[in-house]
């Protein structure tokens, strides 16, 4: 092979439902075995999901893969308290794979000039559910506008609207981690890729790719072309998402798109899909440089 004129795959990770390494998820897609199950009440109550396909705020179906048992250990990347509460789990996650992968790529311990060719391209869509559902405490003017209006039309003296308010608020606000100065970038998706980056200290560049459902290919494929252009010696790319809320479901719910009773896949009676979430990347190489590693494959260009 000549140089230049193949991509190895030197290293590979994932967390996805039901499968928290590769083996694990080769032998479920050996066995056939299936990861979808009801979704948890801890994280969409049952009052989001209805029978009745015509609901307009509802969720017809509530099945879908889901991650069991996931933490993120913070001290062990020693992230502090403030930073891991108001950034997405969807960085986290990432993170956590991303080190698993160039784990498996050996490439713990490579040197400034190689980390200046490093570079981390993913995928990812609307960063994560847990940024999304933080906006709510934002809209608390909102609400409480809407509550104030409701209980004058009502007779109520401002006293006790002041009182009742005051509790609601508290409530309102708890499940959700108040704004810091680490929040917006916890928030978004461009950066998720570049917390990787600021990690390990990789120089190469890190963007994020949003494609909607081939997200994580176009970034595969932005990460071959970054190697071929000698833009990049090696590349940690691949796909993060945790987005199992409100604003996905009921949206692809009004689309017909999820599959009210059963799932069939690449089948005559398919009739939708259902949902799931997890994290995967690949340690991408330029093939001469990967002959010093473990190549588990090579990508002939």
């Amino acid at each position: 092979m000549n140089a230049g004129s193949g991509i190895a795959i030197v290293g590979i990770a994932c967390r996805y439902p039901d499968a928290d390494n590769v083996q694990q998820l080769w032998e479920n897609i050996l066995t056939g075995r299936r990861a979808f199950r009801n979704m948890p009440v801890n994280r969409l109550g049952k009052s989001y999901f209805s029978d009745d396909n015509s609901s307009v705020d509802q969720i017809y179906t509530n099945k879908a893969a889901v991650l069991k048992n996931y933490q993120f250990n913070r001290l062990r990347y020693k992230i502090s308290g403030a930073s891991f509460n108001t950034a997405d789990m969807t960085h986290w996650l990432a993170l956590d794979v991303a080190n698993e992968a160039i784990k498996d790529a050996g490439l713990e311990n490579i040197d400034a000039g190689i980390k200046e060719k490093t570079g981390v391209i993913i995928g990812n869509t609307l960063t994560g559910e847990f940024s999304r559902a933080g906006m709510l405490r934002l809209r608390w003017p909102f609400v409480a506008n809407s509550i104030i209006t409701s209980l004058k039309q009502q007779g109520w003296y401002d006293n006790d609207i002041a009182k009742l308010l005051s509790s609601i608020e508290q409530n309102f606000k708890k499940p959700f981690p108040a704004m810091e100065e680490d929040s917006l970038a916890g928030g978004l998706s461009n950066t998720i890729s570049g917390r990787i980056c600021n990690y390990f200290d990789f120089k190469g560049g890190g963007f994020t790719i949003d494609g909607a459902c081939s997200s994580s290919l176009l970034a595969v494929a932005k990460a071959c072309d970054a190697i071929v252009n000698k833009e990049l010696v090696i590349a940690i790319t691949g796909g993060v998402d945790l987005s199992l809320d409100p604003f996905e479901l009921i949206g692809f719910s009004r689309a017909g798109a999820l599959a009210p009773k059963q799932m069939f896949v690449y089948d005559k009676k398919s009739q939708g899909f259902w949902p799931g979430e997890g994290c995967g990347f690949a340690v991408l190489a330029d093939y001469e440089f990967a002959k010093h590693f473990n190549v588990r494959a090579v990508l002939t260009l």
